[in-house]
Parts: C-alpha cells; sequence; structure tokens
C-alpha cells in the first residue's frame, strides 16, 4: 500500500513536471480571474442591504476573496503542502514573469532579512483592519492590489525566472512555510544518489529559490514539480504529518515570532476587536477623557479611506480615537495571548531543556508544536467571515458553532501531542517531561479563552 501510493505521487510529480506549459496556462486564468474581481468592483457603486452574491459583482468578489480563497489557501498548506503557490498564486506567477524579462539584479542584503515574514505579516493585518479590507473594493485593491505590484516591482528588478518575492517578502509567505510543514508529503531528496555521477544534467529553475540538494522539509517548496526526477535523486513522497515538526524543523526566532506574537497575538486581536465589548467601553472611556480635556479631533472623522476606513455614503467611517483603539487592542492581544504563549514555552524549555547552553534554540524548536494551533486561530477567524456572507445569503449556519470548537480542540490536541514528542527528545526525565508539557497547555489557555469569547460569550 505505502509503495503504491509513493509510486502515484511520484508519477503525479513528474506529471506537473512534464504539462507545465499547461500549468502556466491555469495560471493565467487565475490572473485574469483575480484582475478582474480585483478592479471591477472598484468602478461600481458600493452594494446595498439586499445584495446578494447572485446579483451583485462587489458581495461576489469579497466573498471570493474572503469567504473561500484565504480561508481555504489556509486549509490546503497542511493538506497538499504550497501547491496553492505553485501552481494558483497570481503574484507567485506574476513576479516570476516578471524576473523572466527584468533586469536580473542581485538580491540585496536588506531583503534577506529574516524578519520580513513577521513584520509583512503583522503591518498587512493590521493596515487591512483600519482600511476595512472585508468590506470595501478600494481597501481589497490597496492591500491585494499593492501586493501584486510590488510583486511585479521586485521580480522585474531582481533574479532572473525566479520568484524573490515569494520568498523574502510576501506577508503570507511565513505563514504558508510553518503550515506546509504539517503536509503529508514532500519532495525528498535522496543525498545518496545525488552523488551518482550522471551524464547529462538539465538544468532546473527552481523559482522559489530553494537549495533543492539539501531540501530538507516542504516549508519553502512550491511543489510545482520541476525538480521531480532530477538527477534520479528527488521525488514526491509520502511522510507523516508529523515527521518534519518533530524531526527535521528547528526554527528560529522570527519563526516562534510570528507563530506566538503574529499568528497568536496581532491576527487575534485584529479578528476580535470588532465583536469585543471591551474595545467599545474603552472608546467610551477615551471619548470621554477626551472631551471633557476639550481635544476634540481625535474624534473626528476625517482620514482618508486608504488611512483609516471612510465612506460616510454609507455611515461608515472611522475616527482617529477608531483607528488608535484598534491599534491599542491589537497590541494587548499580542501582549495578552500572544505573550502567554510566548511564556508558556519558554518555562517549558527552562524546566525541560534542549542542551546545556542551548539558549533559545530549544524554546523555537518547541514553538514548532504551536504550529496547528495557530494555523486553526487564523482559519477560523478568516472564515468568521465566510460564515457571516453565508448568513447574509440566507444559509442556515447553526451547526458552526459546534465544528468551530471541534477543529479548535483537535488543533490544541495536536499541538499537545506534538510537543509531548519534541520534549521526549530531550535528555531530562519524565517528572520533568510532563511539567514541561503542562506549562506549554497552560501557556495556551489564554488563546483558547479568546476564541470562547468571540464564538460563544460576545
Amino acid at each position: 500500500m505505502g509503495s503504491a501510493l509513493g509510486r502515484a505521487t511520484a508519477r503525479f510529480a513528474d506529471f506537473l513536471r512534464d504539462h507545465a506549459p499547461l500549468l502556466r496556462k491555469l495560471q493565467w486564468g487565475i490572473v485574469a480571474i483575480y484582475a478582474f474581481l480585483l478592479i471591477v468592483p472598484v468602478f461600481l457603486p458600493l452594494p446595498g442591504n439586499t445584495a446578494s452574491v447572485f446579483n451583485n459583482l462587489t458581495v461576489l468578489a469579497q466573498f471570493a476573496f474572503w469567504g473561500i480563497w484565504w480561508p481555504f489557501v489556509l486549509v490546503s498548506m497542511p493538506i497538499m503542502g504550497r501547491a496553492w503557490c505553485g501552481w494558483f498564486c497570481p503574484e507567485g506567477m506574476l513576479t516570476e514573469w516578471a524576473s523572466e524579462r527584468g533586469q536580473g539584479r542581485a538580491i540585496p542584503k536588506w531583503m534577506r532579512w529574516g524578519g520580513w515574514p513577521f513584520v509583512a505579516f503583522a503591518l498587512t493585518t493590521v493596515y487591512g483592519q483600519l482600511v476595512s479590507v472585508y468590506q470595501y473594493p478600494l481597501a481589497v485593491l490597496a492591500v491585494l492590489g499593492g501586493s501584486t505590484a510590488a510583486a511585479m516591482i521586485v521580480g522585474y528588478r531582481y533574479g532572473h525566472s525566479k520568484r524573490v518575492w515569494c520568498k523574502y517578502l510576501c506577508p503570507v509567505n511565513g505563514v504558508f512555510n510553518l503550515l506546509a510543514k504539517l503536509a503529508p508529503w514532500h519532495y525528498k531528496v535522496d543525498e545518496q544518489a545525488w552523488r551518482h555521477p550522471v551524464i547529462r544534467i538539465e538544468p532546473v529553475n527552481c523559482a522559489p529559490l530553494v537549495p533543492l540538494r539539501h531540501m530538507k522539509g516542504a516549508g519553502d517548496c512550491h511543489m510545482c514539480g520541476r525538480c521531480s526526477g532530477y538527477r534520479g535523486a528527488i521525488a514526491l513522497t509520502p511522510r507523516s504529518p508529523e515527521q518534519e515538526i518533530v524531526n527535521v524543523a528547528r526554527g528560529d526566532g522570527w519563526q516562534t515570532a510570528l507563530i506566538c506574537f503574529g499568528l497568536m497575538g496581532v491576527a487575534i486581536g485584529a479578528f476580535l476587536w470588532s465583536a469585543s465589548p471591551w474595545f467599545v467601553s474603552f472608546k467610551q472611556w477615551a471619548a470621554t477623557w477626551l472631551v471633557e480635556r476639550d481635544i476634540t479631533w481625535p474624534l473626528i472623522d476625517s482620514a482618508p479611506w486608504f488611512i483609516l476606513t471612510h465612506y460616510p455614503e454609507v455611515n461608515d467611517s472611522f475616527s482617529w480615537l477608531d483607528g488608535a483603539g484598534i491599534l491599542a487592542f491589537v497590541a494587548g492581544a499580542t501582549v495578552c495571548v500572544g505573550g502567554a504563549t510566548f511564556v508558556g514555552l519558554w518555562l517549558a524549555d527552562r524546566v525541560s531543556p534542549l542542551a546545556q547552553a542551548a539558549g533559545l534554540a530549544g524554546v523555537h524548536k518547541l514553538a514548532q508544536a504551536l504550529i496547528p494551533s495557530a494555523g486553526i486561530g487564523v482559519f477560523l477567524g478568516l472564515s468568521a467571515t465566510t460564515v457571516t456572507l453565508l448568513q447574509h445569503e440566507g444559509v442556515r449556519t447553526g451547526w458552526v458553532a459546534p465544528l468551530r470548537f471541534t477543529l479548535l480542540t483537535l488543533a490544541v490536541l495536536w499541538t499537545l501531542r506534538l510537543a509531548w514528542r519534541v520534549l521526549g527528545q530531550r535528555p531530562a526525565g519524565l517528572a520533568r517531561r510532563v511539567l514541561s508539557w503542562l506549562l506549554l497547555a497552560a501557556g495556551l489557555a489564554p488563546f483558547c479563552l479568546a476564541w470562547w469569547l468571540f464564538f460563544a460569550a460576545w
């Protein structure tokens, strides 16, 4: 059974390699649909209360982008690896196309900085909330269209037939990298076969700049199939979804920051603020405090739409206080939820260290176990828009709450299982292993509480 599955996956990878032009045509088709849904709604009137996906292009685009595309692209990562990036992504396609015709400059040192995945994700997430990216076509054009334009510029200037943007600057590259580590297959490199002499070597263009000979996991690979069978040493191979986290992934400081303070901090704050009574109470208190001191300019909704939400024609405009409140709420969630998660990791690693003088290396390795929980949190937040749109279309959603808590429970349990396995590789005894595991679990309590508040209490 296992060998049959292995042969089938290898044949599929060979099919991708041998039909690259067909895949390129599919990508151009997706680019066309993407551009249409991105640009055309900008020139249409804002939808009214009776608008539907069946009679209004703007609502259809909203549902396509935020109800289907983003939530289920995330789901695809732990199921198929980064196949979205290699098969469908319009930005990846356009940046590589621009790179094929571009200047071919060397990648600058500043672009190789390891913090870009975290910084780009945090900035894009927060900015999207400030301009209400889930609701308005202009905001979608600014966020998604701006990212696509930047991808094409970077592609034109740097590399040759490469996806430099995807490798270093894409706002979701870090998230996709983490989630793909859970994929049940990857392109495995047989290093012994690689060393065998070959008569003729066909060059392989690895667009996402993966060092093929030393490729160990699925985090960076775009699953495009171009390297399938290369030197008789690379093949798409089934594996345990836990293999990379437990045996390969080591993590680093920026990945830990993205997991704890990005996906389990910034993202939670961005999803929860609009439903939180605490946000309303804070804003009322701040407004009263300002009025008592005759400071009224923060209460004015004069900011342009590309800084803060400003659509007076539909009575939806943010004041400067609204913007400050959103920033404060996101910062608070980052500290309270992401900080608690990191403290739990740190304490767990102190009790059961990786090795003497290992520094934070043990924390970063252990943080990889949090990927299922971090990923399900972002999916639950994005899918809230899906549910809202379905409710607007008259679809009954009573089944959603049990499903949400089931998915959250399964993801947390998977995290705890991965953490137990990772801690089992350390020299500490059973008692320390159990205590470390409990400390890590305790660090997840604010994360679980936040989702309970969002989906049940509020």
